[in-house]
């Protein structure tokens, strides 16, 4: 029996990957974390906002980060130290300030708190990459920071402690690992991600670190990174914002003991699926999470002129705030798919459009074509809401992910501070 559309799309674990339960950056050998609350974020239960990530060697090191022209220290400091080379050990990273727009101090404080991780770590500064998150305009409150960041105990299970620590209005933990054979090793790609307003990503909104016990080529390993990015947090939107604190990063230390993969081999294939997998279901938990959301869509695009027309398209339609709002109102005004997708001007044929929402075909040809009202608002009405379009012109295909946009978006952030 044929599957419907949009249980096809749904991404699938495939051999030779396989899940690793509850995992997390620290399933890959070789990495511990561990975190504590500092007060940068408001008192709560069981709240975490200081943690540290360490390889117990050194690692090659990949990242994206904001094309914000607002940017955090964070930010600066971490870029240049990827953009001049050589191996890393450690990730500190602090939830609740985002360090930005508050002159020198940024730096200055933001070259402490790496020194302080650099040492409650045991590795050298140069080592350390940093990142924080949270209220824009407001300084680091270095008191606390020093205080705390002794009491961080990084251990091997302590993945679950710095996903809770990166959040900020997240409502869930996002993470993932897998892991796959190669030569005899096994080979485990984790990941942790934070994120669920102020995303609308130019690599990245939001923050993501993923980590690996391979031994991978060092140009590999930016190669994949990139390509993991383009088709997972670049293909996001809840609320068309851009962060200044954005930063994926992947470090590989070569823990399991494999021959190093180098581009063009079986092995780099499963391993950019692996990493692959990771980034796309962290990109799509954060879609699913988004400030007041209540379902995630997954919108499609085939048949474009080109995968890069599939991507713009299928971005513009997640991140329409009508299409948000129908979707959120189970209005199957199909209309407005086809304004946002105009709207990109990619080339198309309007006459061999064809719109699906959860399987259910509404419109053929660029038109209308009659279908049973009250199946597509129940449609509309599931947790998660795939909307298909075929341009038929091309070979080009993309999928981007978004959530519907509700009061309680508005009501939470018109008092995000007070």
């Amino acid at each position: 029996m044929k599957k419907p559309f949009f249980e096809l799309m749904t991404p699938q674990l495939t051999p030779p990957l396989t899940e690793v339960k509850n995992g997390t950056v620290t399933s890959p050998a070789g990495f511990r974390a561990g975190a504590v609350y500092s007060g940068l974020k408001t008192p709560g239960p069981d709240k975490l906002d200081l943690g540290i990530l360490v390889s117990d060697s050194p690692c090659d090191a990949a990242a994206t980060f904001s094309q914000n022209s607002i940017l955090s220290p964070s930010v600066t400091l971490s870029r240049e130290a990827i953009q001049g080379g050589g191996k890393f050990r450690a990730v500190v990273v602090n939830s609740g300030n985002a360090n930005c727009s508050v002159g020198e101090h940024g730096i200055i404080d933001a070259r402490e708190v790496i020194s302080l991780a650099a040492s409650q770590a045991g590795v050298r500064p140069e080592e350390v990459l940093i990142c924080s998150t949270g209220v824009i305009g407001v300084e680091l409150p270095m008191g606390l920071l020093r205080a705390h960041m002794t009491e961080i105990e990084l251990v091997d299970d302590g993945g679950m402690d710095l996903a809770k620590a990166i959040i900020t209005t997240d409502t869930r933990l996002k993470t993932r690992a897998v892991s796959f054979e190669v030569g005899g090793k096994t080979v485990t790609v984790g990941g942790i991600a934070k994120g669920s307003g102020m995303i609308h990503p130019n690599m990245a909104t939001m923050l993501a670190f993923l980590t690996t016990d391979a031994a991978v080529d060092s140009g590999l390993l930016k190669q994949v990174l990139s390509d993991a990015v383009d088709v997972s947090f670049n293909l996001v939107d809840i609320d068309t914002d851009q962060s200044t604190n954005d930063t994926c990063i992947l470090l590989a230390n070569g823990a399991a003991g494999n021959s190093p993969i180098e581009a063009g081999s079986d092995a780099a294939d499963t391993f950019a699926a692996a990493v692959r997998d990771v980034a796309i279901h962290l990109a799509r938990e954060m879609a699913r999470d988004g400030e007041g959301a209540t379902k995630l869509i997954d919108a499609t695009v085939t048949g474009a002129h080109s995968v890069d027309d599939a991507r713009l398209a299928a971005r513009s339609i997640v991140s329409s705030p009508l299409v948000k709002t129908a979707v959120y109102g189970r209005d199957p005004n199909w209309g407005r798919i086809l304004m946002a997708l105009g709207k990109t001007e990619i080339p198309l044929d309007e006459s061999k459009i064809q719109v699906f929402i959860n399987d259910i075909q509404i419109v053929e040809s660029g038109a209308a074509i009659p279908f049973h009202a009250e199946s597509v608002v129940q449609a509309l009405g599931q947790p998660e809401v795939y909307l298909r379009v075929a341009l038929n012109v091309g070979d080009g295909d993309a999928t981007a992910w978004g959530c519907d946009l509700t009061e309680e978006y508005v009501v939470f952030n018109s008092a995000y501070t007070t």
